[in-house]
């Protein structure tokens, strides 16, 4: 029979069914493992590790040792080093992509973005690790001279989700080696053999071995997730995740040691199109960030404001858009595939109440908005909802799926209010001509990152990062590295001693 992975890789070494500890590929010392399904079939894809607090604890003494050494290689052998990974993440791209499709659904062409997207912090990475740089300060006091340096944390616990498997770890893993810091990486249960192959990348860059770790578990993540929070040796958690676990990871990093920590977590976000909007655009901007992976990312709008008047034909083109170019299916088996299932059926089934929820209270289906059973359990149609009001669930809730909700606003003040109306704040968009709206809404929406007539922010480039309870700390960009190095200042004294007395 054949394989359900290996005999669709190119290189079937990369499917892994380990965890990875110390340069080597390991099972778990109870024998114990878990199964990973394909979403869209619901085939068992293979099994993994079902690691625990002893294994971790292994894990973190690899990383604290190979972190003695690493943290004094040079910035341009770490460049080198995440260079070389980059290549063969590239090299290997279709595979990785075949990979993320099988365990997560998302379509190929969503795949094969992911993983260019996942390359390029590497990418970008390695062109900041040799730009650490620190500052020299006049001092106040007399004959003093003082300067900063950046020193790497050490030893850091990251956690991914498995919404974006391959570019989570390569986002934050990338600032962590780059600052000269060895991980240990916590896999989602959902999808560990993406990670499994980004890391066998890695190992065969030359990354020396203890500086990455994987710890696969689905039943013992919390058991996991606790030991990285309470060992000593751990001295940076990034959490990318809901909100309501962010809490109990900050909670547990301050009953043992105070950790560094970096929180990625959930979003609420509002999507406005003003009254003097191009609304083609408009509609286009909604579609890129509303649909991509089925709706399943923290960026995707949850909520879209539209102006009265623009209204009807605002939703109206929205619908007739969904209704027309996406193509719901198995990728890996059906052609011209844009979106594929849900990642399990609680995704669904919150999808579907949120549906039946704005419904029962007089929402409208403009597209979409039902299961389709005859292609799977997790499948359901993009949809658009019309006449959405405050008191429905998608309102407050994050849906984190292809729903699409249009609601109305009549002044620029109702909807800025409507859209802080909320404990998260990850990203807002919106679209304007009015150069001094523009302004004032961007200021005023209370979110860490706003797209303003796009509806496309993520870039290795750019500070990926929320307010408020969509947590803190930055990934990617320049900004990415600091959350991996602590800052040490130098006073230099003694310096008053005339030169001209030593001639």
């Amino acid at each position: 029979m054949a394989h359900p992975v290996r005999t669709k890789l190119r290189d079937p070494s990369l499917f892994k069914e380990n965890a990875y500890i110390d340069g080597e590929w390991v099972p778990a010392t109870s024998g114990q493992s878990f199964k990973v399904q394909n979403p869209a079939t619901d085939e068992v894809l293979g099994f993994c590790p079902e690691m625990s607090k002893k294994e971790t604890d292994a894990a973190i003494d690899a990383a604290r040792e190979a972190f003695q050494s690493f943290r004094n290689t040079s910035a341009r052998q770490k460049a080198r080093l995440l260079r070389r990974w980059y290549d063969l993440v590239t090299e290997n791209a279709d595979d990785l992509a075949t990979l993320i499709t099988l365990e997560n659904g998302k379509a190929l062409s969503d795949a094969k973005i992911e993983v260019e997207y996942a390359a390029s912090f590497l990418e970008w990475f390695s062109d900041e690790a040799p730009r650490i740089y620190g500052d020299v300060i006049p001092a106040t006091v007399a004959g003093n001279q003082v300067l900063t340096i950046r020193e790497p944390v050490g030893v850091c616990g990251l956690i991914t989700p498995w919404n974006f498997p391959a570019a989570m770890v390569t986002r934050k893993a990338g600032a962590a080696l780059a600052g000269g810091c060895s991980v240990v990486i916590k896999s989602p249960g959902e999808t560990p053999f993406t990670i499994n192959a980004m890391v066998e990348l890695a190992h065969r860059a030359g990354i020396p071995h203890g500086l990455v770790n994987v710890v696969t578990a689905l039943s013992n993540t919390v058991k996991v997730g606790r030991a990285l929070t309470s060992s000593p040796l751990v001295r940076k958690i990034s959490f990318t995740g809901s909100t309501r676990v962010g809490k109990i990871l900050m909670q547990q990093c301050a009953e043992t040691t105070l950790k560094k920590i970096s929180l990625e977590l959930g979003g609420n976000a509002p999507f406005i199109v003003f009254e003097d909007a191009d609304i083609d655009a408009a509609v286009a901007g909604a579609i890129s960030s509303k649909f991509r992976a089925s709706g399943q990312t923290c960026v995707c709008p949850n909520r879209m404001f539209v102006h009265e008047s623009v209204y009807d034909i605002f939703a109206a083109k929205l619908a007739a858009r969904v209704r027309s170019e996406f193509v719901v299916g198995n990728s890996l088996t059906t052609s011209g595939v844009t979106h594929g299932p849900l990642i399990h059926q609680a995704a669904l089934q919150k999808v579907e109440r949120h549906v039946k929820d704005a419904v029962s209270k007089g929402a409208k289906v403009l597209a979409g908005g039902s299961r389709l059973p005859h292609l799977g359990s997790n499948f359901f149609l993009p949809t658009v909802l019309s006449d959405m009001d405050d008191s429905m669930q998608l309102a407050s809730e994050e849906t984190f799926g292809p729903v699409a909700a249009v609601f109305r606003f009549k002044t620029e003040e109702e909807v800025i209010r409507r859209s802080n109306d909320t404990e998260v704040g990850l990203a807002g968009y919106f679209f304007s001509k009015d150069v001094h709206r523009v302004w004032r809404v961007a200021k005023a929406l209370e979110v860490g990152m706003v797209g303003v007539n796009t509806g496309v922010i993520s870039d290795p480039a750019t500070p990926f990062g929320g307010v408020k309870s969509s947590g803190f700390g930055r990934e990617g960009s320049r900004y990415g590295i600091e959350e991996y190095l602590s800052m040490k200042m130098i006073a230099f004294g003694g310096n008053t001693t005339s030169l001209k007395g030593r001639l």
